[in-house]
């Protein structure tokens, strides 16, 4: 409980997120231009995948994407995160306009150190959320108010998320930034991150289907 009433003061306490560069970033997915974000600290830091015009037209396609080194980088099949990034880079990069924002909100917010300790609780019998409840934290200790910060320096008061968290849309929109729609965003489910979509699905709410 100490962490999660921790994440909710620091909600109201952030700083306008500041442009710190811009450049263009071609991918297999299609050209981008990148943008580093900055705030007060570590983890009001960001950086956001732009595509198209934000201002005019359609709502955005936006995703917000959580770090994680074991699963973006290393392919880990433990959650379904690298799955979703890949997912949401293909998805924005066919839309007429988007951004994929990328947090450094490791283990949903507890550290890259303190996941790896969640994972050894997990390999002897916990699930996501008891291991991270039994180091201390909150089930999710993520919180969105920087990223809808940013959302809105973009000029993306209206988006389209791509998200299966209603946490993250309820939080976006009371920051600010209108959801016209939630986008479901659920790669391929497999066999080794099976149990921890269950485990977000039955104690997180959220909103995955066939498992």
């Amino acid at each position: 409980m100490r962490a999660k009433s921790q994440s909710k003061k620091h909600s109201k306490h952030h700083a306008a997120p500041r442009l710190v560069a811009t450049a263009a970033l071609p991918t297999q997915w299609g050209r981008f231009t990148i943008c580093g974000f900055a705030g007060r600290g570590p983890l009001e830091e960001a950086v956001a995948l732009v595509r198209g015009n934000l201002r005019s037209g359609p709502a955005p396609l936006v995703r917000i994407h959580s770090q994680c080194f074991t699963g973006d980088v290393l392919s880990s099949q433990r959650c379904d995160c690298r799955a979703q990034l890949e997912l949401s880079l293909r998805k924005i990069g066919k839309a007429a306009s988007g951004i994929l924002l990328y947090l450094p909100q490791e283990g949903r917010g507890i550290g890259l150190m303190n996941k790896l300790r969640a994972y050894q609780l997990q390999d002897k019998g916990m699930d996501t959320v008891e291991a991270n409840e039994s180091l201390g934290f909150a089930a999710d200790a993520r919180e969105y108010r920087f990223s809808a910060e940013i959302l809105k320096k973009l000029g993306a008061r209206r988006i389209r998320l791509l998200s299966n968290n209603p946490e993250k849309v309820k939080q976006i929109e009371a920051a600010g930034v209108r959801v016209v729609e939630r986008v479901p965003c659920q790669p391929a489910v497999s066999k080794g991150s099976r149990s921890y979509l269950k485990t977000k699905k039955a104690k997180m709410g959220h909103l995955l289907e066939n498992l």
